[in-house]
């Protein structure tokens, strides 16, 4: 029974980013400003590096998401915010270390992921999971792209 008590609460430490996600107003703005401080760490990483870095991140949420659903038995808890890590360190992938550009990624994320663009809101409905990862994985992708977007046309 204790070892239970033990996976439950590295799941929940593994799905809130050791706690991060039981911060007062807006636990999903917390968990993108860490996934911007994980992409400062990266920082001298290879590409090949940072993308096995993303996913393990998302590896364990695939693993650790759904089982904090069902222990705090709640559809998508805010409390979850290793999708947000996820989500943030797919929008920052090929960006420069650029303070402007960084700002604008973490900017464009929170509203996609506060908008949920096709099909990301039909995705966050799937059970488990998937569904509490999807959403901010598309979010991530989508913001990455009009980055990449607006960095073609500036730079």
């Amino acid at each position: 029974m204790k070892l239970q008590r033990v996976g439950d609460f590295l799941v929940k430490a593994t799905s809130t980013v050791f706690f991060i996600g039981y911060l007062p107003l807006v636990p999903g703005t917390f968990g993108s400003i860490f996934g911007v401080g994980l992409f400062y760490l990266l920082k001298g990483a290879t590409s090949v590096t940072y993308f096995l870095f993303i996913f393990g991140i998302i590896a364990l949420g695939l693993i650790a998401s759904g089982r904090t659903e069902r222990l705090l038995n709640k559809k998508d808890p805010s409390c979850i915010v290793i999708d947000e890590v996820a989500g943030m360190l797919l929008a920052l992938s090929f960006m420069p270390y650029d303070f402007k550009i960084i700002l604008l990624s973490f900017l464009i994320f929170r509203i996609l992921d506060t908008l949920k663009p096709f099909p990301a809101g039909r995705l966050q409905h799937w059970r488990g999971s998937v569904g509490v990862l999807a959403d901010d994985l598309i979010a991530g992708i989508y913001t990455n792209i009009v980055l990449q977007v607006i960095l073609k046309l500036t730079y």
